[in-house]
């Protein structure tokens, strides 16, 4: 059973959203103030977090940034219609996905068990993985262990930007789409105004860097998508 701790100051709605997850088979704790949250996402107890950016007690992409440093689980932020800014800071901070307030029940349900998907894969797909370990270069992805590591050093990568660069590593020096990339890890369809992919790609870029000789490792395509381009002489090897 998905275990989902919902921070919203909006009484109503948490009650009536919780109502519906429940039907879904999820068990949902309510919180109304950020106070509260760090110990009950450190108690281990949850596996998605629904944030609310706007609460009382706290701000929520603060709370988000100490949550994130903290722990692993699954964050979806609740933002207010319009409010783009909230949205970028709050993926660029560790978000897995957002959604906007006044929001559907039911589309926030579809979206909790995509970032359940994520985080723990069924053993059906992992049949189909390519091996676990899989090295470009200077950058060794383990899928086994979830880990990242840049010149042996090992790199903290959300899930999201994990997936990201495995559908990437599988594409190599070939480009994927922004359409394919929101199907294959949100699993959702692109609509014009999301900017998930390119946030989320773009803290990537931040995290590996260049290539050792200088030339840019993840490329975009202007209107089209981004690759992983091979440095001369790459290192490519699977395990």
């Amino acid at each position: 059973m998905a275990r989902v701790l919902l921070v919203e100051d909006d009484k109503d709605l948490c009650h009536l959203v919780k109502e519906y997850l429940v039907k879904e088979g999820m068990e949902v704790t309510l919180s109304h103030d950020a106070r509260d949250v760090l110990n009950l996402v450190l108690s281990d107890n949850y596996d998605v977090l629904v944030l609310d950016v706007v609460l009382p007690g706290g701000n929520g992409l603060h709370l988000l940034r100490k949550v994130r440093i903290m722990s692993s689980i699954g964050i979806i932020m609740l933002t207010a219609r319009g409010e783009e800014i909230d949205r970028v800071i709050g993926l660029e901070h560790g978000a897995d996905d957002y959604i906007a307030k006044p929001c559907s029940p039911r589309e926030l349900a579809a979206r909790i068990r995509a970032v359940l998907r994520r985080l723990k894969p069924s053993s059906e797909q992992n049949l189909f993985h390519d091996p676990k370990r899989v090295e470009i270069g200077d950058v060794t992805l383990d899928k086994g262990a979830r880990r990242c590591s840049l010149q042996g050093e090992s790199i903290r990568l959300t899930d999201i930007e994990f997936q990201l660069l495995e559908v990437l590593f599988r594409s190599r020096g070939n480009v994927v789409t922004r359409k394919e990339l929101m199907q294959k890890v949100f699993d959702r369809q692109l609509s014009p105004l999301d900017r998930s992919v390119d946030v989320h790609i773009s803290n990537l870029r931040r995290k590996l860097g260049s290539h050792a000789d200088g030339s840019e490792r993840i490329r975009g395509i202007r209107n089209v998508g981004y690759l992983y381009t091979l440095p001369p002489k790459a290192n490519i090897s699977r395990r």
